[in-house]
């Protein structure tokens, strides 16, 4: 049984435990070695969750029982829109609606606050677009993003109109 809790600062290192165990699989056949070296650095970094969080990224943590297994965050972005900024599910639950359970969870944080969309950056090579894609999300458009230090994110920007018309299952 799933259960969501927020992240707090004490929550640090299991954000950067669970990071670490999600990336390599989820980017090593997208992103040269350098890079990813780079963006766990960029936005994993102690330094940078603690940031993050002091300024308002909501992180949440999914367990399946006791165990941890992933984590999201989402942040205000004002004007009724919000961003999923984060979310990864370790490989043991992927495809066992861990992703679905924290997505329903953040609907549920957002749409009481006035949310109109969600939105998401997501790699046009990683296979989650196809995830987002089935609940609803749609392309609003491509996008190149330079992070500096010669890197770029080539993503898709997607978003989910809310309210939404029909029960995310």
């Amino acid at each position: 049984m799933y259960s969501i809790r927020p992240a707090t600062l004490d929550d640090i290192p299991l954000i950067r435990q669970l990071c670490f165990q999600v990336w390599p699989q989820t980017y090593a056949s997208i992103l040269q070695p350098a890079q990813i070296d780079f963006m766990l650095e960029w936005m994993y970094s102690p330094q940078s969750l603690q940031q993050q969080l002091q300024e308002g990224v909501n992180y949440l943590v999914c367990y399946d029982d006791e165990v941890p297994a992933g984590f999201a965050a989402f942040v205000d972005q004002g004007s009724g829109k919000f961003k999923l900024e984060k979310l990864y599910v370790l490989p043991a639950w992927q495809g066992k609606g861990a992703g679905k359970y924290l997505i329903a969870h953040i609907l549920g944080l957002i749409t009481p606050r006035g949310a109109t969309s969600l939105q998401l950056q997501v790699n046009k090579q990683n296979a989650a677009k196809n995830f987002y894609g089935k609940i609803g999300f749609t392309v609003a458009k491509a996008a190149v993003f330079d992070i500096g230090h010669g890197f770029v994110m080539d993503d898709y920007v997607m978003e989910l109109a809310l309210p939404l018309q029909k029960a995310l299952r």
